[in-house]
């Protein structure tokens, strides 16, 4: 029987390519998204992470229909960038609540079946503004460096149960929503990366799937960045 992972977000950018190279290793995925929709005749459920009716709904469905979720890939994230001075409390709360409270919501759920089986793999998808920082990003970073934490926490809590808790970095990712900088932007962004060029979704979702895999690592941050973000 083949190993269960829900992957949120999964129907576009690092999510979907996460979701079809699990798929390609054997597993049964599943992908959590806000309309329940999900491309490429992947298995789906309606999740939206900033509420926690629709993740405990989102669960049951899964484990109705296939199982116990064995690999828990929080994906699903937003952005709402802007100065601090000028960024309005539904900026900052929809972010925390969508990036961080809804990871740390999804884990716990997860942790039910994880806990009963004594293994699983949950897997945070943060950013490599966790710890560089980025302008115009207080709310968004803040939740990325909160699921460090999290992580971090988590895996001293549950390492005795044979559930591992990691984290994945990404820097800059070919997406739809890099692909909304402008080129001066994305030229400026360019010269900081040693590799000299933005990350494909599927190279985020090589990391996921040796992390989904890898059993004595735990509490880890795997960066994805291409040396962006080297010395923090």
């Amino acid at each position: 029987m083949s190993q269960i992972a829900l992957v949120t977000g999964g129907n576009r950018g690092i999510g979907l390519a996460t979701a079809l190279r699990l798929r390609e290793s054997g597993m049964t995925v599943v992908v959590g998204t806000r309309s329940g929709d999900a491309p490429e005749g992947l298995d789906s459920v309606q999740m939206d992470v900033s509420d926690p009716r629709s993740i405990e709904a989102g669960f049951a469905e899964i484990e109705a229909s296939f199982g116990t979720v064995g690999v828990l890939v929080a994906n699903a994230g937003i952005t709402r960038d802007g100065l601090l001075m000028r960024m309005t409390d539904e900026d900052i709360d929809i972010v925390l609540q969508t990036n961080l409270a809804g990871s740390i919501r999804l884990a716990r759920r997860a942790l039910r079946g994880m806990v009963k089986a004594r293994a699983g793999s949950i897997i945070f998808v943060s950013s490599v503004v966790w710890a560089a920082g980025s302008g115009g990003q207080v709310n968004y970073a803040a939740s990325k460096a909160g699921l460090v934490g999290a992580a971090r926490s988590l895996a001293r809590e549950v390492g005795s149960r044979g559930v591992t808790v990691n984290v994945i970095a990404p820097g800059f990712v070919e997406t739809d929503m890099t692909a909304e900088l402008d080129e001066s932007r994305r030229a400026a962004i360019l010269q900081g990366i040693p590799l000299g060029r933005y990350a494909q979704p599927a190279e985020v979702a090589t990391a996921v799937e040796f992390l989904a895999a890898a059993r004595y690592i735990t509490g880890a941050v795997i960066p994805v960045d291409g040396g962006l973000g080297m010395g923090h």
